[in-house]
């Protein structure tokens, strides 16, 4: 999960916005004007995905008020400027996670994140796939073997939502913060046929 920081100002955002891209994107510009796909695509470290660029363009925003986002905003490219609103994500807490999250949909989690070591405490798991040559089958297998698992809750509330990412040495402190990623389904039970639960795969987080 990359850690990134809210712009504080205007000319901050768009310093670190209108970038140039990388070398090889001949057709862009530093301090044109305008942003592209390719200049957000390098701050937000993605290279074609333009769902992930605007979750990050939304949490490296998200200090500013409607009146600066649109500032920014208004410097997107047309194509840039309809992806951000098509693809613009939800920010929400656990609870309402509970009642409103889909499969395969972006959003941004604030919540404090607690930390699941234990196979027996958290029960959950994903389908991965298995290549054999040019034979690909898929099984089922722990989520806890595939990523380092938090139960993310707000203070008072009892309902929570699963943070997933990559497995590191290093574990995400347990404070409040926000996390943006994409909710996907994990199954109760090892055979796939139990009922499905929604979890966070994380890709971001503010520090």
């Amino acid at each position: 999960m990359k850690t990134i920081k809210a712009y504080r100002q205007i000319n901050e955002a768009l310093q670190a916005l209108d970038n140039g891209g990388r070398f090889y994107n001949l057709f862009t510009k530093a301090d044109d004007g305008e942003i592209t796909a390719a200049e957000l695509g390098k701050v937000a470290g993605v290279f074609s995905d333009r769902q992930k660029m605007v979750l990050f363009l939304e949490m490296a925003l998200s200090e500013f008020d409607a009146q600066q986002t649109e500032a920014v905003i208004s410097k997107l490219d047309e194509q840039l400027q309809e992806a951000y609103h098509t693809y613009q994500p939800s920010t929400m807490k656990p609870a309402q996670a509970m009642q409103e999250a889909a499969a395969s949909t972006y959003a941004i989690l604030e919540g404090t994140p607690y930390h699941t070591e234990s196979k027996s405490d958290f029960g959950g798991f994903i389908m991965v796939p298995i290549s054999t040559g040019d034979v690909t089958t898929f099984t089922m297998i722990p989520i806890i073997d595939a990523y380092d698992v938090y139960d993310m809750k707000t203070e008072g509330d009892s309902d929570s939502v699963v943070i997933a990412h990559a497995k590191t040495n290093k574990k995400l402190p347990q404070v409040p913060m926000k996390i943006g990623g994409i909710f996907k389904e994990m199954k109760a039970d090892k055979k796939g046929e139990g009922p499905a639960n929604i979890f966070l795969e994380g890709i971001y987080r503010l520090a």
